[in-house]
């Protein structure tokens, strides 16, 4: 059963969360016509989550415990 504009408006978290768990389209009244509001499926081999689509870098080159032993006196100076 459609929605109105108006009751999106006012719970439009709601009902947006509830189409993401669900993934039942909620149909929307808007002038007379209805607008439907469905969730999108993740394209195939893609990642799904922000974390997944990161980037695998290298940022230490080397044995890391290396990096205890550094002297960087000679990088910086303290300001006083």
């Amino acid at each position: 059963m459609p929605i109105t504009a108006s009751h999106l408006r006012e719970d439009v978290y709601n009902i947006l969360d509830a189409v993401l768990a669900s993934g039942e389209p909620v149909e929307v009244v808007r002038k007379g016509r209805i607008l439907r509001i469905i969730a999108e499926q993740p394209a195939t081999g893609q990642p799904s989550s922000k974390l997944a689509r990161l980037r695998k870098r290298d940022c230490i080159v080397g044995d890391p415990e290396d990096l205890v032993e550094t002297d960087w006196s000679g990088e910086w100076t303290p300001h006083i």
